[in-house]
């Protein structure tokens, strides 16, 4: 079965860290662009940082200097660390990846969120 496995949610003080991790799992050779987005209480999903095959990266303004998204491809997975976590961050995390499957098939891939919650 195909699928993206996420991991490292919690919860953390304000000021604090979080890694977020997110491996693809089955028959995946590779993947291409992958991204974060974040679903808030009562809010719409919302991006919070994307990353090319390349290592191309962009992110909202409301975590620039503050997460940091990066990829493994020798393991395809895709992590987001989270630093100077404030509690607007509490959401729960989504990863999404286009992977590219041993029959070169491309499927666009959802992890199941992990929850972050930022609380004193």
């Amino acid at each position: 079965q195909v699928q993206l496995v996420e991991s490292g949610g919690g919860l953390v003080q304000p000021g604090g860290s979080l890694r977020l991790s997110c491996a693809a799992s089955g028959s995946i050779r590779s993947i291409n662009a992958a991204g974060w987005y974040r679903q808030a209480p009562g809010k719409q999903r919302e991006l919070v940082a994307t990353i090319t095959s390349r290592g191309s990266t962009n992110y909202a303004d409301s975590v620039k200097g503050r997460f940091t998204i990066s990829r493994d491809n020798a393991k395809n997975t895709v992590y987001l660390q989270m630093n100077s976590l404030k509690p607007e961050d509490t959401a729960v995390y989504y990863c999404n990846a286009n992977a590219v499957q041993y029959d070169f098939r491309y499927r666009d891939l959802w992890g199941q969120g992990t929850q972050v919650t930022v609380s004193s």
